[in-house]
C-alpha cells in the first residue's frame, strides 16, 4: 500500500552522534599528526558526509585537504567509527516514542542521511530502531547526496511511498535545501548540528522536542 513518507535525517535529528563522530575525527587527525578538535566545533562541521568532515578537520588545522592527505585519514576514520559506532550515540529524547506512534498511525518512515549507508545501517541496528524504517538512504546510496533531491526521492521510492503528502525532518542547512529541492515541506529540530540557528534557515516549522512532531506534521495536512 502506497502513501506519504516521513523522511528523516539521522545525525543531529534522530540520533545524538557527536561523541562518536568527534572521537573518530580526532583519532584520524591525531594519528596524522594534527590537532584534535573539541566537540562543540565539530558540531558545526558535520552534515555533508564523512569526507567533508575530514576535510573541514584539516582546514581547522590550516592544512590544504589534498587527496593524498584526505584518503588515508578517511579510511582510518571509517575503520575507527565502524568499531565504535555506538559508544556514546543515543536517540534524542522522545524520538523512538514519536516514531512508533507515527508508524502505528500508518506513516511510512525513511532515513535520508549523508552518512555512508554502510555506517548508517549498523548505527540504527545498534540503537534497536532498524525495524521502524521502510528505507535507509546514505550519502553513497545514489550518485548524488543531499542537498540534491535525488536521495530524498530515492528514500520515498524505496519506502514504497509517494511524494504527495511526504514531509522531511532535519536539523541543518543541507536538510532544508534538500527538502526545498525535492518540493517537500520541512520540519527542523533546533537541537541538532548547524552553524547558524536553524530558524534563520527558514524551515516551515521548528520543533524543540519530538513530542511536538505529530502536531507539526498534522499542520501541513490541515493547511491543504
Amino acid at each position: 500500500m502506497t502513501g506519504p513518507v516521513l523522511v528523516f535525517d539521522l545525525d543531529g535529528t534522530l540520533v545524538e552522534t557527536m561523541g562518536d563522530l568527534t572521537a573518530s575525527l580526532n583519532h584520524a587527525l591525531e594519528h596524522a599528526g594534527f590537532e584534535a578538535i573539541e566537540a562543540d566545533r565539530v558540531r558545526r562541521m558535520v552534515g555533508a558526509g564523512v569526507k567533508v568532515l575530514v576535510e573541514r578537520g584539516l582546514e581547522y588545522n590550516k592544512v590544504q585537504p589534498s587527496a593524498e592527505v584526505v584518503e588515508p585519514m578517511l579510511e582510518r576514520f571509517v575503520k575507527y567509527y565502524e568499531a565504535h559506532i555506538c559508544v556514546h550515540s543515543h536517540t534524542f529524547d522522545g524520538a523512538v516514542q514519536a516514531l512508533e506512534a507515527l508508524k502505528d498511525k500508518g506513516w511510512k518512515l525513511a532515513i535520508c542521511t549523508n552518512k555512508l549507508e554502510g555506517l548508517a545501517k549498523p548505527l540504527i541496528r545498534a540503537l534497536g530502531i532498524e525495524q521502524l524504517f521502510d528505507a535507509v538512504v546514505g550519502g553513497d546510496t545514489f550518485s548524488k547526496n543531499k542537498p540534491d533531491a535525488m536521495p530524498v526521492f530515492g528514500a520515498i521510492d524505496m519506502a514504497g511511498g509517494t511524494k504527495r503528502g511526504s514531509v522531511f525532518i532535519g536539523d541543518s542547512r543541507t536538510d532544508i535545501e534538500a527538502a526545498r529541492n525535492a518540493g517537500l515541506p520541512v520540519i527542523a529540530v533546533d537541537f541538532g548540528y548547524t552553524d547558524v540557528p536553524v530558524i534563520e534557515l527558514k524551515p516551515d516549522v521548528v520543533i524543540s522536542h519530538f513530542n511536538e512532531l505529530e502536531n507539526a506534521i498534522d499542520s501541513f495536512a490541515n493547511a491543504e
